[in-house]
């Protein structure tokens, strides 16, 4: 079996353009521990920053990371109190080096949900690394695929109704416009921790086409090594889009 410094290296060109990640199992990881909730998701912290920097040395384009849903706010208030300070935190002490490496962060969601205070860092870090084209790390934060969905048929339902769209001229570029980041591509995969076989509401209308990979590893225990051997087993699969290939 190859190293994990051989394994950095050898990805052909099927590297995903775009991952998009389900970061689960912070609490039940901490739990198995005797530690109170808290400490996994600081442990989960540290493992984003790891595979974000680790995203953008293998050449990645895209990385999303659903990092707070739609179902999240349903959690207890100090929870969720701790997992923005944290938030806040990480983007702060990142910056710095988020800039140095190319890295632009980009948010989706309904952010105007976030507190005020962690509202102004998202658009401070938005701003200050909009130039950055080495990689853009996609925060999904207070997102939820179907809340997405319903938000872009409000938006074509009010150029209908204004005259500047008809029905007959209705196209999937046109509903595409409506999302959170219109520009952004497909994800080429999807890697959900902790064992959970479900997407939870993440891009659901992005996901139509994407390879699926799921692991029993909790995420505050995945380490670069779960990451390469989940690009791995996406460059082993063939993607044939409904088509039909002759061998």
């Amino acid at each position: 079996m190859s190293s994990f410094s051989e394994k950095e290296g050898s990805f052909s060109k099927k590297l995903p353009i775009h991952i998009a990640i389900i970061m689960d199992g912070n609490g039940r990881w901490a739990k198995m521990r005797g530690l109170p909730r808290f400490y996994g998701h600081q442990k989960g912290v540290e493992t984003a920053r790891r595979i974000v920097y680790k995203a953008q040395e293998i050449g990645l384009q895209y990385l999303s990371l659903y990092t707070f849903s739609k179902e999240n706010w349903q959690r207890p208030e100090e929870e969720i109190r701790v997992l923005f300070k944290l938030l806040e935190e990480y983007l702060l002490r990142e910056l710095p080096t988020m800039k140095e490496r190319g890295i632009r962060l980009r948010a989706l969601g309904d952010i105007e949900d976030l507190p005020l205070h962690l509202q102004q860092i998202i658009r401070r870090v938005e701003e200050e690394t909009k130039e950055c084209n080495k990689l853009q790390v996609l925060l999904a934060l207070s997102y939820g695929g179907r809340q997405e969905i319903l938000k872009a048929c409000k938006i074509l339902c009010e150029r209908i109704m204004k005259g500047e769209l008809s029905l007959d001229n209705l196209k999937e570029e046109t509903l595409r416009r409506g999302f959170y980041l219109p520009d952004v591509p497909d994800p080429d995969l999807l890697i959900r921790t902790g064992g959970e076989i479900r997407l939870s509401n993440f891009y659901l209308y992005q996901l139509a086409y994407t390879e699926l990979y799921f692991t029993p590893v909790l995420w505050p225990d995945f380490t670069e090594e779960d990451f390469f051997k989940a690009i791995e087993e996406y460059e082993r699969r063939e993607r044939r889009f409904g088509r039909v290939y002759e061998f």
